[in-house]
Formats: structure tokens, sequence, C-alpha cells
């Protein structure tokens, strides 16, 4: 056998197509969540807690290209209300924006019956709020610091003014400390009257905890919770303040002629207050989201 005879040349094999590559791999409801709220997160941290004033045509440009039935609501808004404030959103600001405005209207208006009025409501909850369980050395301080708000406002040739209430409701000590006292109050009421509120908890989840308690837990004593019908009804009660929600979403009535949807408002007046009281505090409801309204 000559040489290389019996080693025939063996044909290459040839290669099949290349596997498609593999999809990238989709990432679990809980990343997405988490990146969101990331987002959201180093969205807030580049905003105050509280703006500064705007006028209404301001939050109109944020929808002039794209919800046109927002742009109209807020053209309905102008005529009775002049400007509005920002609030961070962290999850917060419901409490932030009820609590400001509120010291805000005590200040402009000097209403030194109504200091008397909420100073003695919320000492009274000192009380309530360690029959509640709730421990005093969680809560004391952050009591007395709204009460040094309403203080400073009542004190005669007090230096505090406006710039005063925008410092300290900006600083991250007292506005989040104020933020949690009015958590507190509002877990404790819903708890004091587990009968009215537990039917609200039945209807807002497909899985309600089991408890009032355990909702509050949840749901109402941490920060950075969102608030809903709930939690203001909670509050208004509480501590006795009147509250407009003005919603500008997707709900209402078309207007007539068709010129867009009519703007939803909802009155949350405590039972305490008498017929016929109009609201101290009114707040701008977008989806997830609270600022505060003043009206002309």
């Amino acid at each position: 056998m000559n040489e290389g005879e019996g080693d025939a040349a063996i044909p290459p094999i040839e290669a099949g197509p290349a596997p498609p590559p593999a999809a990238p791999e989709r990432p679990s409801d809980e990343d997405i969540l988490a990146q969101q709220n990331l987002l959201r997160a180093e969205q807030a941290q580049r905003s105050e807690y509280v703006g500064n004033e705007e006028p209404l045509s301001a939050l109109k440009e944020e929808y002039i290209n794209g919800n046109q039935n927002f742009v109209s609501k807020i053209q309905k808004l102008e005529a009775t209300y002049k400007a509005f404030r920002r609030t961070r959103g962290d999850g917060n600001c419901f409490y932030r924006g009820l609590v400001f405005a509120y010291l805000e209207g005590l200040l402009l208006n000097q209403d030194m019956a109504e200091c008397e009025r909420f100073t003695s409501v919320v000492q009274s909850w000192k009380g309530r709020l360690v029959e509640g369980g709730f421990q005093e050395l969680v809560f004391e301080d952050a009591m007395e610091l709204l009460l040094d708000q309403v203080k400073a406002v009542r004190k005669p040739q007090s230096d505090f003014g406006h710039e005063g209430l925008l410092i300290n409701m900006r600083d991250d000590m007292v506005s989040n400390m104020i933020v949690m006292f009015l958590r507190l109050v509002t877990s404790c009421e819903v708890q004091l009257h587990e009968d009215r509120f537990f039917p609200f908890i039945l209807g807002m989840y497909d899985e309600p905890p089991a408890t009032v308690e355990l909702f509050c837990q949840r749901y109402v004593e941490p920060m950075g919770e969102e608030s809903d019908h709930l939690h203001i009804v909670a509050v208004a009660e509480a501590l006795q303040i009147p509250v407009r929600v003005v919603y500008l979403d997707s709900s209402g009535a078309p207007s007539g002629g068709g010129s867009g949807l009519e703007v939803t408002t909802h009155d949350f007046v405590p039972d305490s207050c008498p017929p016929g009281t109009t609201p101290r505090v009114h707040l701008l409801y977008r989806p997830g989201h609270y600022d505060i309204l003043y009206p002309r």
C-alpha cells in the first residue's frame, strides 16, 4: 500500500446554522417595581419637600403636548384657583401638603382662635396615642415640633413669617417628624373607629389585611406609604380640619358642549364641624400624588 493510500481525505463536517441568540431574560415584576421606585426616589431627591408657589399655567405646560383632558381641567381650575405649590413625590406628599397648607393659612390669616383650637386638639392626642399602644418616647418630640410651628404663629411680634415656615417644612428633621406624628395620629384614629374604617379596607385590596391594626402597621404608619380616601377621612376627623381634594384625573362626566371632563372635587368635612363649613386646606390630586392649591 502506497503511503497515504489508506488515508482517504475526510470531508470537513459542515457546521449547521448558528443557534439564535438567547432572548434576554425578562426582568421580574419585582425588578421592574424596584427600578421604578429607584427612579422615583432619585427624582424626589431633586425637589424640595415643599416647593414655591407657581401659577397654574406652569402645571398646564406639563400636559400641553399630551393629556388634553388634563389641560381642559386645569383651564377650568384657573377660574377658582390662582396658584399651586408642589410637594415632593416621596409617598408623604399628602401629609406634607396638608400640614403646610394648614399652617400657612394660620399664619397668613393670623387666626388665633383656630391656633388655640388646634393646639388643644393636638395635645389631646397625647393620651389617646398612649392608650392606643404608642410609646410616648416615639412621638412626643414630633408632637412638640408641630406645636412649635403653631406657637410661632401665635407669638406677638414674632419674626416667624412665611419664609420661616418654608425653612422649617423643608428641613429633613422637622418636616419628616411632623409627617410621622400625623401618620401615628391617623393610625390611632382608624383603630379607635374600627367599625367605620374596616369596610374601606375590605374594599381597597384584593387580599385585605386581616385586621385594622395590621392594615395600619403596613399602610398607614410607615413613612413613604401613599395615602388615599381612608387616610384623608381619618386625619381630617382626628384633627378636625376640613379638606377639599380636587382630582386631576380621568374621572368626571363630559361637560356641556363636549369641552372635556368636569373637574371632580370632594370635601372631607369632619362630623364635628357645623353645617356650611368651608375647607381650610385645598389639595390637588394627580394619580399617586398631592400638591397644594390656592383659591382665588
